[in-house]
């Protein structure tokens, strides 16, 4: 029996933490033969070399594909996705995949999507049909969605936005969001393991901080995590802070929480890339959450964990009722902070639901992993029909 080959890019470690189980349902399928390839902030020693984790883990990476620059200007992602484009044909054309599997939004995503479409690769795309008003990835992730062969979005609202792009519903598979499997399916650490693990103490309100450049909007980088910090500091919590992304004005972030962490390091940590594990077990230890990660607004709510979610970077997602919006400004940062701190708000989140957790078992990568294994890949199956939508303007 010819197992059918599924090629999985990854590159950042957020969107490693999301795929994990399926890549651990494919990998122990005898009918599947995984191949995954790595990519972007994964092979940064800046970002701490993540795909070390990855092998850690027990997964083979089949190959490392290298793209990232010293810059993160705009002129610098450009050449990194070019550059991308580049080497994931050759990636492709070595490993003679059935199907590639990509999810979000990221320009190395892009470069892995446009190579398999021009070798007329079928490409799956997860977390389709989300909206990020604020950044570029708004644009990146239609137009992957455009180029994809079939689509698990991660909510009912994105499936229908991905059929309003002119995909065919029968091939919209929404089956929840397959990263919340991990919070189902690890051991999650205690408040006692996890201080003794990062030698960090929960002995006040803590607060988990991750902030990302808003790529649509002028060089205010600067500008906006100074206001950010300076609520922190208004503020008695102690916060450990998770670095930003290797996107357009990432360092300049980086840098200044750099700087602040070093004044008060019994209050601050910085840290590279806490892991899966770490990072979800601080989400349920944690008092709060700060910043502009969509994972505020994904896997926050499976522990209805308060969270201050800054600015436009996610301006247009599904909300739970876990979140709270602010703007820019110092003073509307410090008033979110305390009211997620609030015993009132505390307590409306109570028997919440997570709006991602369509089944809330913990399977949803099996489910997904089960479809790949059906799916219909003839040689018509590339020819995609603009599905219309009968409705009135």
């Amino acid at each position: 029996m010819n197992k059918r080959k599924i090629t999985v890019v990854t590159g950042t470690r957020a969107d490693y933490g999301l795929l994990y189980w399926l890549l651990k349902e494919i990998d122990g399928d005898e009918e599947l033969e995984l191949q995954l390839v790595v990519t972007g902030m994964h092979l940064s020693p800046e970002f701490g070399l993540t795909y070390k984790e990855i092998e850690k883990d027990g997964f083979n990476i089949e190959e490392k594909v290298e793209i990232l620059l010293s810059s993160d200007s705009e002129i610098g992602v450009t050449k990194a996705t070019g550059l991308g484009c580049i080497s994931f044909s050759e990636t492709f054309s070595k490993l003679n995949p059935d199907m590639v599997v990509v999810l979000g939004d990221r320009f190395e995503i892009l470069s892995a999507s446009i190579a398999a479409m021009i070798a007329r690769i079928p490409l799956i795309h997860l977390h389709g049909g989300e909206t990020t008003q604020g950044v570029i990835d708004e644009s990146i992730r239609h137009s992957i969605a455009k180029m994809a062969t079939y689509h698990f979005p991660a909510t009912e609202e994105y499936r229908k936005r991905i059929i309003q792009l002119g995909e065919n519903p029968k091939r919209v598979f929404n089956f929840g969001m397959p990263g919340l499997d991990n919070i189902y399916q690890l051991d999650l650490l205690s408040k006692e393991e996890l201080e003794n693990k990062l030698n960090f103490k929960f002995d006040n309100k803590v607060a988990i901080v991750t902030y990302h450049p808003v790529t649509l909007e002028n060089n205010n980088a600067e500008n906006q995590i100074d206001n950010i910090l300076e609520a922190i500091d208004n503020n008695d919590i102690k916060v450990i802070f998770t670095k930003s992304n290797a996107d357009t004005y990432g360092r300049i972030i980086n840098k200044k929480i750099k700087k602040f962490v070093e004044k008060d390091k019994s209050n601050y940590m910085f840290v590279d890339n806490l892991g899966q594990l770490n990072y979800l077990s601080v989400l349920k230890n944690a008092d709060l959450m700060i910043g502009n990660s969509s994972s505020g607004l994904t896997e926050a709510p499976s522990f209805k964990l308060p969270v201050v979610n800054i600015g436009d970077r996610q301006k247009g997602r599904v909300k739970a009722k876990n979140v709270i919006d602010t703007s820019y400004e110092n003073e509307d940062i410090d008033r979110g902070i305390k009211n997620a701190l609030s015993i009132k708000f505390v307590n409306s989140l109570k028997g919440m639901e997570n709006p991602y957790d369509k089944f809330e078992d913990g399977k949803t990568s099996y489910r997904i992993k089960e479809k790949l294994k059906k799916l219909k890949l003839d040689k018509d199956i590339l020819k995609k029909k603009f599905y219309d939508i009968n409705f009135k303007i």
